[in-house]
């Protein structure tokens, strides 16, 4: 049994778990993630490793769904019934120049151990933040600790600049700044327009996908993306890849397609928790 030391949120709908999982810890690169199950009964879903340190793993959850809601619920001295990892293929960290690392929504958690790889590894590093509004920005003083320098942007102008983070990325372009690479993790809208913006100026890009996970290990197929016109499998190929590559509108279009059905498991699950579908966890 995996058992939560520590629970802590970070804003809303967002909440940061460390869990007591020593062999993962021993063994996970930045890139990384875990599949954990809540119960017996939950299905499998996965989450990237945000960090690491004394056989104690960190993983940040935003709520979106039934099991999402449901890890959110539990307490410090809880249990979940299984975590399995690590997976996937670290990230391809080394020593290439000016790294920006552009992160949007739930995605700068998982972004905060590869900006702190790159910069351990003797780049300078650049984060760019991004999130609906002020509230919703989270990790900024863990990032700043790892950068040489941190810019925001808000969808509603709360805090930095109004507009979309890859703004931000434009104004280091047309400021002249030598960028060797990005790194961009977050929805997939901003992902797709960051690589649309890094193509054109031939900056290379690796993105981390999300694509619907089941088992982990390439056996079932079901987090097939295509990349560069082949077949990729994101939980063992993955998750990073060249942006420049991702088939973006097939991705998003896998990603939405059951939609309607998380939405009814999501309903169902408060109707359980006896809230009639008022309530979250």
């Amino acid at each position: 049994m995996y058992r939560i030391v520590e629970k802590r949120e970070l804003a809303e709908k967002i909440t940061l778990f460390v869990l007591d999982a020593p062999f993962v810890a021993a063994n996970a690169r930045p890139g990384q993630f875990v599949i954990l199950r809540v119960d017996e009964r939950g299905e499998r879903i996965p989450l990237t490793i945000a960090s690491t340190e004394g056989g104690k793993i960190t993983i940040v959850v935003q709520e979106v769904g039934k099991t999402t809601a449901h890890l959110r619920s539990k307490q410090v001295g809880d249990a979940l019934a299984d975590v399995v990892g690590p997976l996937g293929t670290p990230a391809d960290i080394r020593q290439v120049g000016t790294v920006v690392c552009v992160s949007g929504g739930v995605g700068t958690a998982i972004i905060y151990p590869e900006a702190k790889g790159f910069k351990e590894a003797g780049n300078k590093v650049i984060t760019l933040m991004g999130a609906r509004s002020e509230s919703l920005l989270f990790f900024t003083e863990e990032l700043a600790q790892v950068s040489d320098r941190v810019m925001y942007a808000t969808d509603d102008g709360s805090f930095g600049h109004h507009g979309f983070v890859t703004d931000l990325l434009q104004q280091l372009i047309d400021g002249g700044t030598t960028i060797d690479q990005v790194v961009a993790i977050g929805p997939i809208p901003m992902m797709r327009a960051t690589c649309e913006l890094t193509k054109k100026h031939r900056i290379k890009t690796v993105v981390s996908l999300n694509p619907v996970m089941v088992d982990g290990t390439g056996m079932c197929g079901a987090c097939r993306v295509t990349v560069g016109g082949e077949t990729k499998f994101c939980c063992t190929d993955g998750p990073e890849f060249d942006g420049h590559q991702v088939d973006f509108q097939e991705l998003a279009a896998r990603n939405s397609q059951y939609v309607d059905k998380e939405r009814l498991s999501f309903a169902m699950h408060q109707d359980e928790r006896g809230c009639g579908g008022r309530c979250h966890g």
